[in-house]
């Protein structure tokens, strides 16, 4: 089983008119290098297009990554950020795009981060930082990044990414509940949106992958909060003297 024919054959079957899903042709060369067998138990389902699951996280199919790279738009040299590393092949990917040095990743889960850690560096790709973090406050110390890649679903694009992305950076994420759309977040505020996905909402802090109950919207409950108490305006400041 000659796994490097394996792994043409993916990406052919991805650009090819029957599946027409991957047209850029940079994803498709870093796809070509990455050996995803590396990230997965299984080397004879590794190029197949179909999703996994490690240690209670969903590993992408490859048709997924190409559509969420394509949307990112990541190129040589730009600073990246992956939000919700899983075994680490996306950022494998990213790394082949604009070079290992130049992407972060966060995970929620431990064992998971330990995972990518061991998978992108017997894969050869040692360079990319890899760190515990609850991703929605993303990894203020490397900011700004140039791409900042969630896999995971929102309502709302967390802010504290937004504010970490360079002036001309781009955000990629799931937007919605049950019904998602992937969506490109531009630092001026412009949009775009892509085609239908399904993932795993964005975990707050203290929650596990696995857990059978997911408050999807705690943390935004929270933002939401945030942004009215700064939008009052007047008699709705509760600091305002008024006997004065």
């Amino acid at each position: 089983m000659d796994l490097a024919v394996l792994r043409e054959d993916m990406v052919d079957s991805l650009a090819h008119e029957t599946k027409a899903i991957l047209e850029d042709e940079a994803v498709g060369v870093a796809m070509r290098d990455v050996p995803r067998h590396e990230f997965l138990d299984d080397e004879r389902l590794a190029y197949a297009d179909r999703e996994h699951e490690r240690l209670g996280t969903r590993v992408l199919a490859p048709s997924t990554v190409a559509r969420l790279l394509q949307a990112l738009e990541a190129r040589d040299g730009d600073s990246v950020l992956v939000v919700g590393v899983g075994v680490g092949y996306t950022a494998a990917v990213v790394a082949e795009l604009v070079g290992e040095t130049n992407v972060h990743a966060v995970d929620i889960a431990r064992p998971v981060v330990y995972e990518a850690r061991e998978n992108l560096s017997r894969a050869g790709y040692d360079g990319v930082l890899v760190d515990c973090r609850d991703g929605a406050y993303g990894l203020p110390e490397y900011a700004p990044f140039d791409r900042i890649l969630v896999e995971a679903a929102a309502i709302d694009p967390p802010r504290a990414l937004l504010e970490q992305l360079s002036d001309d950076g781009r955000l990629v994420f799931p937007r919605g509940g049950h019904r998602q759309r992937l969506e490109a977040t531009d630092a001026d505020g412009s949009r775009e949106t892509f085609g239908a996905v399904s993932f795993d909402p964005l975990l707050v802090e203290g929650e596990q992958s696995g857990a059978l109950e997911r408050n999807r919207t705690a943390r935004e409950d929270l933002e939401f909060a945030r942004r009215r108490a700064e939008s009052r305006r007047g008699w709705e400041q509760d600091w305002i003297e008024w006997d004065g």
